[in-house]
């Protein structure tokens, strides 16, 4: 499986990883299948995103996903956040093969379920509305192939890492 330089830059060099302490909104996000994890903090001031961070445990497409979501929506608005689609993270990323194209579903749905905390904790009606993804007929893990039954423990941790 051949990544993009950026996706490599973004996985080597993640940007925007840790957790804001006084977040305005937080998003955590899995993915039952693959294990992929990632949790999202926003500070917003007049609807705008002013700082992102985020932790995330998976592969490197999960955590290039999650650094260049970071990235695309700080300074953006919140209605233009929830609105970031999972082919625009691709795209951005050079992209993704189709087999890690749940890892942008992953970051874009926690944007959106942070923003959606910001609002709710604010006494506002959440915007982003059904998260799963901006497609309803698709499958995230539609072209996954199943691991090899010979994969070990030792092999799976080298595959995911934790970045914060």
């Amino acid at each position: 499986m051949l990544y993009s330089d950026k996706v490599m830059d973004h996985f080597n060099n993640p940007r925007n990883v840790g957790v804001i302490d006084d977040a305005d909104g937080v998003g955590e996000v899995g993915n039952p299948v693959c294990g992929d994890v990632m949790k999202i903090t926003i500070k917003v001031e007049n609807d705008v995103i002013t700082d992102l961070k985020f932790q995330t445990l998976g592969c490197g497409a999960a955590i290039a996903t999650s650094s260049i979501v970071t990235e695309m929506a700080k300074g953006m608005t919140i209605q233009d956040a929830v609105a970031v689609t999972k082919k625009q993270v691709a795209e951005e990323l050079g992209g993704l093969p189709p087999a890690k194209m749940h890892c942008s579903v992953l970051a874009t749905d926690g944007l959106k379920v942070a923003v959606d905390d910001y609002l709710k904790k604010n006494g506002r009606e959440p915007i982003a509305g059904k998260i799963l993804s901006e497609d309803p007929n698709f499958d995230p893990h539609g072209e996954e192939e199943e691991a090899p039954a010979a994969v070990t423990t030792a092999a799976a941790a080298d595959a995911c890492h934790l970045h914060e």
